[in-house]
């Protein structure tokens, strides 16, 4: 199993400088797909935040959200996110040194309790915590 955080899902949906990296593994993998439910709302706000940038207009964040739908329909498992796992997230925030901001550190909790052997990301400070939590990073670069 192969838990991929949202700045991977917006790269593969979105067109910004880790699309290809991310679209050679999407199109490579063999793993089942997993995330966090919790990365619905964070893709819904990363589209958000596009549109109000002028990044993407309101036709092109339609058609983003609808490629995710179709994502989370067909190829990304979603994971229900417990209690537990923000008491975990706020845990590994605690560590100041980390780096991790919140949203992240729900990640790598609810990663760590499905038992994901791996995490893909853009973000080196998320590949450097999975480490941390004994997932093995699988870390696309920006080209």
């Amino acid at each position: 199993m192969m838990y991929v955080d949202t700045s991977a899902i917006v790269a593969l949906i979105v067109n910004e400088p880790g699309s290809a990296a991310v679209a050679a593994w999407y199109a490579g993998s063999k793993s089942e797909i997993v995330s966090a439910a919790w990365c619905v709302t964070e893709f819904g706000s990363a589209l958000g935040m596009k549109l109000r940038m002028s990044a993407l207009d309101a036709v092109q964040v339609k058609a983003a959200w609808e490629r995710f739908e179709r994502l989370t329909a067909n190829d990304l498992h979603l994971l229900p996110v417990d209690l537990a796992d923000f008491h975990r997230a706020a845990m590994l925030t605690l560590d100041a040194a980390s780096g991790l901001r919140a949203g992240d550190a729900l990640h790598l909790a609810c990663a760590e309790r499905a038992g994901a052997k791996s995490l893909v990301t853009l973000d080196a400070v998320m590949a450097s915590n999975a480490y941390r939590v004994k997932i093995k990073p699988v870390t696309l670069t920006a080209k």
